[in-house]
């Protein structure tokens, strides 16, 4: 393991930012900025109608309305499939019988330790919504060939979105 040193130089209720000191390959010592993040899962949710459910949702570090998947951080010892299935419940009121891991990735490896596990979420259920005061959320339903345009156009550009869209079109194509 690199790490030499590590300083948390602030503890924030998502995230902590540590001052960290590694050995680089070549044995040098170099000091890096780094995000602990617990963590995250994402689902790509589809209906019995073969629909995608992305949502539209207000967030403020891209100073506004982002169309992304169903995502949440992950809770201390929690599993991401099981925070995918509070997720899904809390932002589209959706239960999903079956849950399959399609990717995870870092969100930003440059300086952020944040693994996101993205899911396909199929067999869903309705359930009621129990959305935090500080969300704003609307179901955006999209026929597959809807989304992928979107993709194609440049017009969805969250990343897990992007990436899980992908792999779902991937799966599609395979199993034609």
């Amino acid at each position: 393991m690199s790490l030499l040193k590590e300083e948390i130089v602030f503890n924030g209720k998502i995230l902590d930012l540590a001052l960290e000191t590694h050995t680089l390959p070549d044995g040098r010592e170099a000091r890096f900025e780094i995000i602990h993040h617990p963590g995250g899962a994402a689902a790509l949710p589809i209906d019995s109608d073969g629909r995608i459910l992305l949502i539209r949702q207000f967030r403020p570090a891209a100073r506004g309305d982002i169309l992304e998947i169903p995502a949440g951080r992950l809770e201390k010892g929690e599993d991401a499939a099981e925070c995918i299935a509070r997720e899904l419940q809390e932002e589209i009121g959706r239960k999903a019988a079956q849950v399959e891991l399609l990717s995870k990735i870092y969100s930003s490896v440059g300086f952020c330790r944040e693994m996101i596990y993205i899911y396909l979420a199929t067999e869903l259920t309705t359930t009621p919504t129990a959305r935090e005061d500080h969300e704003f959320i609307d179901l955006v339903p999209l026929t597959p060939e809807e989304a992928f345009k979107m993709v194609d156009e440049g017009k969805i550009v969250d990343a897990k979105t992007l990436i899980a869209l992908q792999a779902y079109r991937q799966k599609l194509m395979a199993n034609k």
